[in-house]
Formats: structure tokens, C-alpha cells, sequence
């Protein structure tokens, strides 16, 4: 059974249109910092608000572990999405009780109401089958259908994201049709050179991505975190950089594999080490044959791929068709060590083909150094599920919108 798409639902003027957005935007000091997720969820509301839906918009935002806490709530992101649409949203003090029918009820055709944090429930996230129905059946008394448009969750089984697709007729939004486009075109005939470049902390996380691409790639660029791992694995001593030592010969087997397919798999040749994890720590550029040489010996850590790697980084990036990129290259957040996370994203603005930032932190460091969207083929909203998808993995949320992989 293919993905049931917005046309499934027939018309919906005057129905309660319950939206599952992934809103999840960081806050600080309750200011949003990046509304990217935000602003990916307009076609999809945009669509329905058009068609005189009565738009009932819910999300999760943060880890409030099941009750309500003021620095999670969703009020700003209520006020974000008003000055977006460029019309009024009602928002709701709560996600399932008095306020949120009031909400509701007042709603007119083309109206749109933002439900409080669904975190604030422990329903949501319960992994007992009956509590989790249950809060979902109180979440779809609120409507009449469901879409669903969250990707950055639909690898969770979750009320919001699975039951209630079962308890009401239901879709996929825009937003994960666009989403599902984009990884299909990664996985199936992508045009070559296909270059997949990963970064972020640990190699554990990305062990699964890197098996199901292996067979898939040209190429395979390693950086961040995880790349000390790998020089390890190669026989580089590493100082203090961060190492998963239980991963050494998982890493192991992935390079000889890569060796037996004819993948090329670049590690980096210099790094940028460090005194200490601060962001005005003193630093140098040191080979990677070299990490302990340098002047804070055996206690140095490398906090970003050096000038070197970042150039053959990017050209190598720069002369692909096809680019999903996964994971920072250095501590972006620091400026001294953003340098090669910058040159990387540069590269990916130059690319003739498909070039995907493949959500999570990666898509934070593109906006927080400054480019903008458009720049590239694609930012996906979802980084675990991007992963979970190119790992050929089960996703509840979209089976149960009749997607099978």
C-alpha cells in the first residue's frame, strides 16, 4: 500500500484537521534561536488553511518528562507560526482539557489553534500500548482527520505520531512527502559521484547508516567526533580526542569493506588540537599522524578537521552529483573550531546536483554560520529519522500511513 498523501482525505472545509508538526525549536531565554522547523510546516498548513480547514496544530518541544514545565511550553512557537502565516493563532494552555476544546470550538473555517507541549502528558511517550491509547483517543476527540507532518519523530512510536493516525483517517503532510522524496533519491539510482560526508560525536551512531550506504556510496567522508576513532582503528594515537574504543574493530571492518567495494574512504589528514574543550582554549594544526606532538602532548584533543582535510573535503564534496551530509566536522559552536564545518557546508552550496544537510545539528551549524536554506537541495528536518530511513529501518509513523520501505 503506497503513502496516503492530503488528497486521500477528500475535502475538508469545515473539518477539525488535527497536524502532527515537529516544532521542537531551540529556546533561549524563551526566544526561539532558529525556527527552520517552523517554517517547513507552512505548505502543509497553508494547504489546509486554503482549503477551510479548522487547523488544530500539536507538537513536542524538548524533554519535560511527562508533566507541564514553563520553559517548554509552545507559546512562543504559537506566536512564531501567527507572524509567519501572517494571520491570528489561538493557543491552547493545555494539550487535551478545557482549554484545548475551547480552543477548538471556536475555531472558524481557514482558524488555526497550537495545543500545549504534548510532552506535558505522559501519555505521549508511554511505552504501555493502553496509556499511550488512551491519551491518543483523547487527542483525537479534538478531530476529524489527522495528518501527519512531523518527520523529525516518525521514527517513534508514539500517540501523536502513530495511534492517532490509526484512530482517525489520516495522511502524510507536504512536508514528509518532500522528505521521503529526497531520501528515495539518495537510496535508489542516485547520480554518481555519490560523496556521503559524516561527522558528530560517536561512530555508534552512525554504525547502521554507514553499513545500509556502504554498498550505495562512491564515497565516504569521515569527520567530527567520530573521525578519532577511525584514526585509531588506522594505528594514530589520539591523545584526549573523544574515542569509543569498543567501536575499534566494528571501524575496522568498515574500512576493509569499503577497501573490497572500491568505496574511497577519506579520513582526514590534519586536525585542529586543543589544550581543553573551551572556546578560547590555545590550539594548534597538527598532522594526524602527530596529535600527541603537539605542545599539550598525550592531552591534547581534536576539536575540528584541519585546514588540509577541509580542503580536500570540499573538493571532493564539490565535484558530486549526489550529497548527504550527516554530523558537523568540529565543535561548530566554538568559533575557532567551525572552520572546517563552514568550509564543508561552503562546498555543499556548490554542488550541481542533489545536496542534502541531513537535519539534527547539521542543519543548526549551516543557519548558525550564517547560510541560508536555499542554498542548498534540501534541509531535512529529522536527523534521527533520516538515519533510521537510510539504515533501511522500520518507521511506525509512516507505516501506519501505509508507507513500506
Amino acid at each position: 500500500m503506497a503513502l496516503r498523501t492530503l488528497g486521500s482525505l477528500g475535502p475538508l472545509a469545515g473539518k477539525r484537521v488535527l497536524v502532527r508538526c515537529d516544532l521542537n525549536v531551540p529556546l533561549r531565554d524563551g526566544r526561539i534561536t532558529d525556527d527552520g522547523r517552523v517554517r517547513a510546516s507552512l505548505p502543509t498548513l497553508n494547504m489546509l488553511i486554503d482549503q477551510g480547514a479548522r487547523v488544530v496544530v500539536c507538537s513536542h518541544l524538548g524533554r519535560p518528562d511527562g508533566a507541564p514545565d514553563e520553559k517548554y511550553s509552545l507559546a512562543p512557537v504559537a506566536q512564531r507560526l501567527s507572524e509567519l502565516l501572517g494571520k491570528p493563532v489561538a493557543f491552547a494552555r493545555d494539550t487535551v482539557g478545557e482549554s484545548a476544546h475551547e480552543a477548538v470550538a471556536a475555531l472558524e473555517d481557514g482558524d488555526v489553534a497550537v495545543l500545549e507541549n504534548l510532552r506535558f502528558q505522559p501519555g505521549e511517550t508511554a511505552k504501555d500500548d493502553a496509556e499511550r491509547r488512551a491519551f491518543a483517543a483523547e487527542l483525537a476527540d479534538l478531530a476529524d482527520a489527522f495528518v501527519s507532518d512531523g518527520f523529525g519523530v516518525v521514527h517513534r512510536k508514539q500517540a501523536s505520531v502513530f495511534d492517532v493516525a490509526d484512530l482517525l483517517p489520516s495522511a502524510a503532510g507536504l512536508l514528509i512527502e518532500k522528505e521521503l522524496d529526497v531520501l528515495d533519491r539518495l537510496t535508489e539510482n542516485p547520480e554518481r559521484p555519490y560523496t556521503v560526508v559524516l561527522g558528530g560525536s560517536k561512530v555508534s551512531d552512525k554504525l547502521g547508516v554507514i553499513e545500509h550506504l556502504l554498498p550505495r556510496v562512491d564515497r565516504l567522508l569521515v569527520g567530527g567526533g567520530m573521525m578519532f576513532t577511525f584514526l585509531a582503528a588506522e594505528g594514530h594515537r589520539v591523545g584526549k580526542s573523544l574515542l569509543e574504543e569498543d567501536q575499534l574493530d566494528t571501524v575496522r571492518r568498515y574500512v576493509e569493506d569499503a577497501r573490497a567495494r572500491g568505496v574511497e574512504l577519506v579520513l582526514p589528514v590534519d586536525a585542529v588540537v586543543a589544550a581543553s574543550f573551551a572556546a578560547d582554549a590555545d590550539h594548534v594544526v597538527a598532522p594526524v599522524s602527530a596529535i600527541e606532538e603537539t605542545p599539550f602532548g598525550a592531552d591534547g584533543l581534536g576539536l575540528d578537521i584541519g585546514p588540509d582535510t577541509a580542503a580536500l573535503f570540499a573538493d571532493l564534496v564539490a565535484d558530486s552529483r549526489t550529497v548527504f551530509w550527516n554530523g558537523p566536522m568540529g565543535v561548530f559552536e566554538m568559533p575557532a573550531f567551525a572552520a572546517g564545518t563552514r568550509r564543508v557546508a561552503e562546498a555543499l552550496t556548490k554542488v550541481s546536483g542533489l545536496s542534502v544537510v541531513g537535519g539534527g545539528d547539521s542543519a543548526a551549524a549551516v543557519r548558525q554560520l550564517g547560510f541560508a536554506d536555499d542554498r542548498f537541495g534540501h534541509i531535512s528536518t529529522g536527523g534521527g529519522a533520516s538515519l533510521e530511513f537510510l539504515e533501511g529501518k522500520k518507521l511506525p509513523g509512516l507505516e501506519v500511513l501505509g508507507w513500506q520501505a
